[in-house]
């Protein structure tokens, strides 16, 4: 028998926040959309608190990331782009999925709270980890708005209802408004590993060419060619969708899946 004591305190915190999500996502299409906007807020704070524990308030003193913690961080910044965008778009509905997804991603987390970070040679590395991570839940929220075109656009053809509360060349204009801004961040961290790769990691973690930097070259040349197609071609609907999940799948494998390989299944925590 596991006493409730033996548990680690990041299961303590992650086992509550996914509770909270999971209430969120069985109550909220039974209430009001006031009452549902103010449900999504407890969940989000849990899930934030849990992060800032998670990330810089362990007991042994040691900060830990890895690909359960992206994730986490992904979604939470996902959630707080949503919540912004209620202020303009209210009727925008997406609240109950990422809530669901937040069950997953903050359970997983729990469970796989990564490995220790190595000692920053410079102070800016915690910057540059933030653009990194701030570019994916911009992309995050991009491939999020996507998908809703996508059910609006099959809904248009099939002559049926929408339910996704925006009208779609809303919902493709905020898509790209996500895609810009995070390609620029992107840009921003891709350039700064590259320039200045010995100031921010030491000469021994510098920027050199594996797994990870292959495939976040290869998501900057995707979306790279994204922006292209939109703005010299008129790319839209299917296509400008394709080609936005195929570059967030390359950057999700950046990262995250070569953390995944590393952790889960090679066993290594460096």
């Amino acid at each position: 028998m596991i006493l409730a004591s033996d548990l680690p305190l990041h299961l303590w915190l992650g086992i509550p926040t996914a509770t909270a999500y999971a209430l969120t996502a069985l109550m909220g299409p039974r209430v009001s959309p006031q009452m549902g906007q103010r449900l999504v807020i407890g969940p989000w704070v849990l899930h934030g608190l849990s992060l800032i524990y998670a990330l810089f308030g362990s007991q042994d003193g040691v900060t830990r990331f890895g690909f359960a913690p992206a994730l986490s961080v992904t979604l939470w910044l996902m959630f707080t782009f949503y919540l912004l965008e209620q202020h303009w778009f209210p009727q925008l509905r997406m609240r109950w999925a990422f809530a669901l997804l937040g069950v997953a991603v903050v359970l997983l987390a729990a469970c796989f709270p990564g490995a220790p970070l190595h000692v920053s040679a410079s102070p800016w590395l915690p910057l540059h980890w933030a653009l990194g991570i701030a570019s994916y839940g911009l992309f995050a929220a991009a491939v999020g708005h996507a998908w809703l075109m996508t059910r609006a656009e099959r809904n248009i053809r099939l002559a049926a209802d929408s339910n996704v509360g925006l009208p779609l060349l809303t919902l493709e204009r905020l898509t790209f408004r996500f895609v810009n801004a995070g390609f620029a961040l992107l840009t921003a961290t891709l350039a700064a590993g590259w320039l200045f790769g010995d100031s921010l990691y030491g000469a021994q973690a510098a920027w050199h060419w594996d797994h990870k930097t292959v495939f976040s070259l290869l998501s900057w040349l995707t979306f790279a060619v994204l922006l292209l197609g939109r703005y010299r071609f008129g790319w839209r609907g299917r296509t400008a969708v394709r080609v936005l999940y195929a570059g967030s799948g390359l950057l999700l494998l950046g990262y995250v899946g070569s953390r995944f390989v590393l952790e889960v299944i090679l066993g290594r925590m460096a």
